[in-house]
């Protein structure tokens, strides 16, 4: 049936992917068509819930509809079908980082003696670790992974970010391609479309963990210099022998902190980019990384964003509610406050004018011999499909600076 997901041996080989028992793929595929599930056939449920049920009795209890989307998630959080669903997804979820822990930590071994291989003879790893890994993450297991990004079973191994990548595939249902790698190819295939002769010759890439999105930007602009950036040193570990081993030779991945980008002077990038990072950041450290972003890139340079969509009046409270749950289900925990701040004006006062920016809307591209269009055009699962909006502008050649802006 063309609306399964296609089965875990879709997955494209490459030398550092995890390899899976019978057991573990069967595993992810049953958590893949879970996740699917819950999304497409049950999903719909919570809506019928409210609307039955919980808005019906709000009304009854206050007299006016709710004013905020915390007061429908507190009043959903009363009603059994969401209970339920919430409490399968949120399952799920555990699931999955059980299974590709399991999975990595039997072959780790290997995994770390094969990392170490492709790095030493590639010389793209660029590890610092006077980088401290941000207080604010190290407080969560991001996605239910435990430890986050960060943790190390050992020193200098690549666990986090070999589970990262084992496992994506049954959290999104399949819908990011063979190689995970669907967001990224989206911004490649916009940027082709947007401006066909264009060659950046310097790239950054922030919040890369494991170079999902940075390797096909590397790849699709052979030419350029494509520098991904994360604090994470396991999943950097891992990011670069991946890209080695997929043949990005045109890529470095960097330990550093996207709030001070010293190391780069002003004006050195053509793109800044970020793939569902913002959301992973404090409100005290996204205006900061901003700033740096503005700093480095060139006039008349590209940053992108490629994020959930932006809560707004125009967004109704349901589905604000409903893109809510990752933030305190799926320890997101700037999720929420992130949607809902006006980011046109965020990047506004780190240097970009209003004028100078634009929102599209992008969807992953993968195999579609594989992965069916029909697959990443399901219902909208509130966070995990691969439709995005992209956040993004061109810096104008005299910009602001944000001390300038803010005075």
């Amino acid at each position: 049936m063309s609306d399964l997901p296609p089965p875990y041996t879709a997955l494209t080989r490459h030398p550092m992917l995890p390899r899976t028992s019978h057991d573990e793929a069967a595993r992810f595929n049953f958590l893949t068509h879970l996740n699917r599930y819950l999304s497409g056939t049950l999903g719909p449920g919570n809506r019928l819930a409210y609307d039955t049920r919980v808005l019906p009795a709000f009304r009854a209890e206050h007299g006016r509809d709710p004013g905020h989307r915390y007061e429908i998630r507190d009043a959903m959080n009363q009603d059994p079908f969401h209970r339920m669903w919430s409490a399968l997804k949120r399952n799920s979820m555990e699931m999955r980082q059980h299974n590709g822990r399991q999975t990595v930590l039997r072959q780790l071994d290997e995994l770390d003696a094969l990392a170490r291989q492709f790095n030493e003879h590639s010389g793209q790893l660029e590890l610092d670790p006077a980088v401290e890994q941000p207080d604010y993450q190290t407080a969560v297991d991001i996605h239910c992974q435990p430890g986050g990004y960060h943790s190390e079973e050992r020193p200098g191994d690549v666990s986090a970010g070999a589970n990262y990548d084992v496992g994506i595939f049954a959290t999104t249902g399949g819908a990011l391609g063979g190689l995970n790698d669907g967001g990224g190819q989206a911004v490649v295939a916009w940027a082709k479309r947007e401006r066909p002769d264009w060659q950046p010759r310097r790239i950054l890439d922030v919040g890369a963990t494991v170079g999902h999105n940075a390797v096909p930007i590397a790849l699709a602009y052979p030419d350029a210099e494509v520098i991904a950036i994360d604090t994470a040193g396991p999943s950097l570990r891992y990011g670069a022998a991946r890209a080695a081993g997929l043949g990005a030779k045109n890529i470095r991945f960097v330990q550093a902190n996207g709030e001070d980008l010293s190391r780069f002077p002003d004006n050195h990038f053509d793109w800044v980019q970020t793939t569902m990072f913002l959301h992973e950041l404090s409100a005290t450290s996204m205006p900061k990384l901003l700033v740096e972003c503005h700093r480095v890139l060139k006039p008349g340079g590209l940053i992108l964003h490629v994020e959930q969509p932006q809560y707004s009046d125009a967004m109704p409270l349901f589905e604000q509610f409903m893109r809510d749950w990752d933030a305190f289900n799926n320890n997101e925990p700037f999720w929420s406050a992130m949607h809902g701040q006006d980011l046109k004006d965020v990047m506004a006062r780190a240097g970009f004018p209003r004028d100078s920016q634009f929102v599209v809307g992008v969807r992953a591209v993968v195999d579609r011999s594989i992965f069916p269009a029909a697959e990443s055009e399901e219902q909208e699962d509130y966070g995990r499909a691969a439709v995005w909006n992209a956040y993004g502008a061109w810096k104008p050649a005299e910009a602001k600076g944000f001390g300038e802006l803010a005075a």
